[in-house]
């Protein structure tokens, strides 16, 4: 049985990772131990052991007699991170295509008529909420646990830049015509047309990262 102490740092993680995903907590910031015990109503000993998961994950980076801080994506991270991802993810939705049932593609059916109102509506984090839930259903029905920890450990990481990608210039459109590329994939039963769509989705996401960079850099330039 789990600790009572571990099990609050735990929970002081998971809310950490949120407002880190969220942007309350922005890349590069301090994260100040004081405060945080004041905001989150806990001691020092949580706080601490949750930065130090943090850390091992990557989402956060100790500097010596300084603290923590919120760790900071750099390009050279997305380019080495992607292509693995892309590997992965692909070989999720390849599984997933070969595992799935009726019920599993009805719930599927569902996610990506949400995930079509959001980009109709321009919603941009609600589509990206959605966009998740998709991503998690097809490594949840892939049922490979090895495959869904070295996403999830990756994935991570990305959460402090994916969510960009969606504010490139119709990009919105165009990641749903990726999912629904996958999505139709599937319904064929299709296994390697499923991987293909999926890994060209994640391909099309760095892409936009790398778009959104250049017009970033070039607005400075002005």
């Amino acid at each position: 049985m789990r600790s009572i102490a571990n099990s609050l740092h735990d929970q002081v993680a998971e809310r950490l990772r949120e407002l880190i995903f969220d942007g309350v907590l922005a890349p590069g910031s301090f994260l100040d131990e004081i405060r945080l015990c004041e905001q989150l109503e806990i001691s020092r000993t949580p706080l601490r052991e949750a930065l130090k998961v943090l850390v091992a994950e990557g989402l956060a980076r100790h500097e010596p007699r300084r603290g923590c801080f919120v760790a900071q994506i750099t390009e050279r991270d997305v380019d080495d991170i992607f292509p693995i991802i892309e590997l992965l993810e692909g070989r999720a939705a390849y599984e997933a295509t070969q595992k799935a049932n009726q019920a599993d593609i009805q719930a599927l059916e569902l996610l990506h008529e949400r995930l079509t109102h959001h980009a109709q509506a321009g919603d941009i984090n609600e589509y990206y909420a959605a966009n998740l839930s998709i991503h998690e259903a097809f490594i949840t029905l892939a049922d490979n646990r090895w495959l869904a920890q070295s996403i999830g450990d990756l994935r991570k990481i990305l959460r402090l830049a994916r969510l960009q990608q969606l504010h490139a210039p119709g990009r919105l459109q165009q990641s749903l015509s990726e999912h629904l590329a996958v999505f139709a994939a599937l319904k064929r039963r299709d296994a390697p047309a499923a991987e293909q769509a999926m890994r060209h989705h994640l391909s099309a996401q760095r892409e936009a990262l790398r778009e959104l960079s250049r017009h970033h850099s070039s607005r400075i330039a002005l």
